[in-house]
């Protein structure tokens, strides 16, 4: 089947359940008055009615201290009516928006009179507004098709979200990625970009949040947004939860036949993945654990490369990445109300992860496949993890919203990796180990202030963080052994970042506006080795920013709204883009890190406009990126006394560049039982012509040429609700070709199916999920560098089938 009809196909038979979340509710409060006096009024009556019709939406009373409540207020245009014996009727008009989860009406004041005021009792309907445009929200119980799966396979089928080779969630064509866990930094997620997420069980995640323009309060890391990962929280009273198991096998079926080695890349790759969601509540407590737990065989790598060189060589190789594993992760705590305004919470994520990596690499002479030029054959045993303990207090001040957090957390990351490396062919018969063990220090405290305004609320906030990673490497080198030599022992890393911002959100029944402005000074240094040849002098450098952001939105109605955002924000490179000691999974396609590497900066502009009806709704953005000192990856040549030409994967700042696209996101209920969406991604990726030049192995010059491409992503879903509580899901994704860095990257499709179905009362569920069911979403890339033209293909494991239950209680 041609692309063309490949397309059309996906578009006309599939479709994202995904759908934008509703507020579920504004919180309002103030404090009644006389206004001659300014003595507080108890036991005065509230009317809140809808300001179209009159139609009674809530009543309350003030307490004794003059104040009031109405908690979870639907959107809408409202009138307040405040009635007490002996004062005149007042009556304020009010809007409730969709931006503030707490308004603070201030307070109130009423004229003295002569008449009582009888009580109004009227019953009806309240107003609402839909369609928010400053984020994104997606419920993952609702995405069966990824079901029993990762964090990271549900984001696969979500608006606008891609992910790359090497497991990087990409926003708008970038993977510079913030990921939060509950709204914080976590280890689970990482403090620089991102990390972990394909080893997040999606069964103890309620929803994901995609904030493509975040405000001041976020840090100002990540240029295509933030991602934040809400766990699940139980808020009835006693225990709650919900256990599951899903059984899987990867790779049922190969891509591409596997080069002749003994080994070979695993296939039917076996998973067990049970989980626990567990939550006790009390009126001053609240526990809760999550506890997974992954057993598998997997294919996170099965790359082949074929090297054309321009003496007239072809070289083909295959590194297939066999892995098996087993990661725990528990993340648990405990909530104290000590009472109705102040409450401790403490909670701990403690991770373990070990596997084992094997694979043979072979390197075939194409034009004579008899001809081995190495059999190279490696054996890497990995343990990670991390302890993260995190205090936090909060003061709940008597106006509700108002509220004061301070948070302190620890983290100690350890990664233990030991390379056995066995070569042998006709050029040596020799084993290399590498024994590499990064251990990481992350202190940060923080302190956040929430008021709640009339109309909106102002966010002001302070973070200090404090990161250490100490690396420690130890070589043992075989006879002519392929490690360069004079790397040194150990590196050590670390970084300061002190932050404050403040926030400004106004919201006003035509539209709204948020501004805010965040300050940050960091100082880094890069310590290596005196043993270390190729970098003459320790690294460090230190800078103050500004990180501003403003968005204005028009209300045109109900239905109709637009926005227009700016902001700026910063990549900065974490350790592994930095570190010194190469990686050797492919002895001749090298990657390492360059610890002379520097931030890069990001202004982002984006308009966007959101139309709703009854039964769906149509989501458009245009949005423009301008990028200074961005950072990529080279490719280059050493042949420097090798019997083997080594190619170099090596980070470098390229200058600027410049990035524009438009996202459509639509949605519709076609009928009661069929929910249709669908999203395309359409953007110029532009990449600008550099000159440098690298210092590893040797100080030589690269050219990087200009590139311009349009190119898109398609996401289609639909989701169908049949009777007896049976669910179906079909997903298309398509990413169209396009170019990138010294070269160009295929289309890759993936077509998923889910299917679910209640038991027990609903208490249960079974799902059958099967991702990528034609086995297309692999990697295709073909790469030009000095000297050579590569052809690179990764056909990780992306063919996986999984079966599950889950059940709540």
């Amino acid at each position: 089947m041609s692309i063309k009809n490949y397309t059309l196909a996906l578009f006309f038979f599939l479709s994202p359940i995904l759908m934008f979340a509703q507020n579920t509710g504004v919180t309002l409060s103030g404090v009644v008055k006389d206004q001659t006096s300014g003595e507080i009024l108890p036991y005065g009556n509230l009317v809140l009615k809808t300001e179209k019709d009159s139609v009674f939406v809530a009543g309350t009373v003030t307490n004794e201290q003059g104040a009031f409540v109405f908690p979870e207020v639907r959107p809408g245009q409202y009138v307040l009516e405040i009635s007490f014996t002996g004062y005149k009727l007042k009556k304020k008009s009010l809007f409730v928006g969709t931006l503030s989860q707490f308004l603070y009406l201030g307070d109130l004041s009423l004229e003295q009179d002569t008449q009582t005021l009888s009580e109004v009792v009227v019953e009806g309907e309240r107003a609402t507004i839909s369609g928010r445009l400053e984020k994104k929200t997606y419920n993952v119980d609702n995405n069966i098709a990824q079901s029993g799966g990762s964090v990271l396979d549900a984001m696969r089928a979500m608006p606008g979200v891609t992910v790359d080779q090497e497991g990087k969630v990409v926003l708008r064509g970038s993977d510079k990625v913030t990921v939060l866990i509950d709204g914080k930094q976590t280890a689970l997620t990482g403090f620089g970009n991102q990390k972990g997420l394909d080893n997040i069980p999606s069964a103890n995640i309620e929803r994901i949040e995609i904030i493509n323009n975040p405000s001041a309060k976020y840090n100002a890391a990540g240029m295509a947004g933030v991602i934040n990962i809400i766990y699940k929280k139980e808020k009835e009273q006693g225990l709650h939860g919900d256990v599951g198991f899903t059984f899987g096998l990867g790779a049922i079926t190969k891509r591409k036949a596997d080069l002749p080695t003994r080994l070979g890349s695993y296939s039917a790759n076996p998973k067990a993945i049970p989980s626990l969601n567990l939550n006790y509540h009390t009126p001053k407590f609240n526990f809760f654990l999550q506890p997974s737990v992954l057993f598998q065989e997997g294919l996170p790598n099965n790359e082949f490369t074929t090297r054309y060189y321009d003496d007239g060589r072809v070289i083909a190789s295959q590194v297939p990445e066999n892995r098996k594993q087993i990661h725990y992760i528990l993340k648990g705590g405990a909530e104290w109300k000590l009472n109705e305004n102040n409450a401790f919470t403490i909670s701990g994520i403690y991770d373990y992860e070990r596997h084992v990596d094997t694979s043979q690499v072979v390197f075939v002479n194409q034009h004579d496949e008899n001809s081995r030029n190495r059999y190279y054959a490696w054996n890497e045993e990995e343990i990670t993890g991390f302890t993260n303990v995190t205090v936090d207090y909060k003061h709940q001040f008597p106006q509700p919203g108002h509220v004061l957090t301070a948070t302190t957390q620890f983290t100690k990351g350890w990664e233990d990796e030991s390379y056995f490396l066995n070569d042998s062919s006709s050029v040596r018969q020799s084993v290399d180990t590498t024994m590499l063990l990064a251990t990481e220090y992350t202190t940060n405290v923080a302190a956040d202030y929430v008021k709640p305004l009339s109309s909106g609320r102002v966010e002001l906030g302070t973070k200090l963080q404090w990161r250490r990673i100490p690396v420690e490497y130890t070589i043992g080198r075989g006879e002519s052994s392929i490690i360069y030599p004079g790397l040194g022992d150990w590196s050590k890393w670390g970084e300061n970042i002190y932050a404050a911002y403040l926030n400004y959100v106004m919201e006003k029944p035509d539209y709204d506006i948020e501004a805010g402005l965040r300050a940050e000074y960091t100082d880094v240094f890069y310590n290596l080795s005196p043993e270390n040849i190729y970098y003459d002098q320790n690294d460090s450098y230190h800078y103050f920013e500004l990180f501003p952001n403003i968005r204005f939105t028009y209300n045109f109605n109900e239905n109709n709204r637009i926005s227009a955002f700016y902001n700026r924000r910063v990549d900065r490179p974490g350790e592994p883009e930095l570190r010194v000691f190469p990686k050797y999974d492919d002895p001749e396609l090298l990657k390492v890190g360059n610890p002379y590497l520097r931030p890069q900066f990001t202004q982002a502009f984006e308009l966007a406009y959101h139309h709703s009806w009854n039964k769906g709704s149509v989501y458009l953005a245009g949005y423009h990126r301008l990028i200074d000192n961005q950072f990529l990856r080279i490719y280059n040549t050493d042949t420097t006394s090798r019997a083997n030409p080594i190619i170099n994967k090596i980070y470098q700042n390229t200058g600027p560049a410049t990035h524009t696209g438009l996202e459509l996101i639509f949605d519709q209920k076609i009928q009661e039982f069929w929910n249709f969406s669908a999203s395309i991604n359409w953007f110029v990726n532009k990449i600008e012509a550099y000159e440098g030049f690298l210092r590893f192995p040797y100080e030589r010059s690269y050219t990087l040429d200009a590139s311009k491409d349009d190119t898109w992503d398609l996401k289609i879903n639909n989701q169908f609700e049949f009777p007896n509580d049976f669910r179906l899901q079909l997903t298309g994704i398509y990413y169209a070709a396009r170019n990138i860095p010294q070269g160009r990257q295929s289309a890759r499709s993936s077509l998923d199916i889910g299917v679910g179905k209640k038991v027990m009362q609903g208490k249960g569920e079974i799902t059958a999920s099967f991702t990528d069911m034609l086995n297309r979403f692999g990697i295709q890339q073909e790469l030009v560098g000095e000297g050579f033209t590569a052809v690179y293909e990764n056909f990780y494991e992306t063919q996986v089938f999984r079966v599950g239950f889950k059940y709540k209680f």
